[in-house]
């Protein structure tokens, strides 16, 4: 297990459980108490988390993780929701994307579907998303103003409203911390809320993707009230209930 993998470890294991002990990290780990030591010093330092005597406790009740130690949580079901919803894509569209570990793996889908050969444009307010793409030749790349929030890597601030102010988009696929039935979508950091609600203001189609943890939660800002979203796309695990919920509330569901 690599030093990221373990530190994702870690994380997930306090959002669970809010508390953390060396020995109890150990054991879920299978490593040694030293090196859980470390790990613990080496994340609090980066404000990931609180040290305690023996262990550590959860920096907030709203765990805003770094998109690197996102990556590992429900891969699969990221990789699936990915692949539908790039099927939902056009050629010639033009997509906004926010950012996230669903999106991210969306554009990837997005750039290596045989159907959309023949060209499309992303607009996006991530930078990995952007760096990632702009080596694929059909795929036309616009990128907001704003500042870089490391989380991320999401370009938030007023800088992003004047590109956003210019263009159209036929879809946009919005990543989300929560999406609550009654409520809509959220986002963890203000900042990211707002330049999410400016991109899919632009859309004639929004899109939420978000594998199933994320739905019936809420999270600190709103992003949108679930009136502005038109399809949610997720994984199978989504209750039956739940989902006839979001169909009630006029949202298409889609189950990978």
């Amino acid at each position: 297990m690599s030093r990221y993998d373990r530190w994702n470890a870690i994380l997930e294991l306090l959002a669970r459980e809010g508390r953390l002990s060396v020995e109890e990290a150990a054991r879920a780990l299978d490593v040694s108490t030293a090196t859980i030591r470390r790990d613990l010093d080496q994340l609090a330092q980066q404000q990931m988390l609180m040290r305690t005597r023996g262990g550590a406790v959860a920096q907030s009740v709203s765990y805003d993780l770094p998109l690197r130690y996102k990556t590992a949580r429900h891969a699969d079901e990221k990789h699936r929701i990915a692949a539908a919803a790039a099927e939902l894509v056009t050629p010639g569209a033009v997509v906004g994307l926010n950012g996230g570990t669903t999106t991210s793996e969306l554009a990837r889908a997005l750039a290596t579907l045989s159907t959309l050969e023949s060209g499309f444009t992303i607009v996006t307010n991530a930078l990995n998303i952007a760096a990632e793409l702009t080596v694929r030749q059909h795929v036309k790349i616009v990128v907001t103003g704003g500042v870089a929030r490391q989380q991320s890597y999401e370009l938030i601030g007023p800088l992003a409203n004047g590109v956003l102010e210019q263009v159209t988009l036929d879809v946009a696929f919005l990543g989300v911390d929560a999406l609550d039935v009654e409520l809509g979508a959220f986002a963890h950091h203000e900042g990211e809320a707002s330049v999410n609600h400016l991109l899919i203001g632009r859309a004639a189609h929004v899109v939420v993707v978000a594998d199933s943890s994320k739905v019936g939660r809420r999270a600190f800002s709103r992003i949108c009230p679930i009136g502005e979203i038109d399809t949610l796309v997720t994984d199978a695990r989504l209750p039956d209930e739940l989902a006839g919920r979001f169909t009630d509330a006029g949202v298409k569901v889609v189950r990978a």
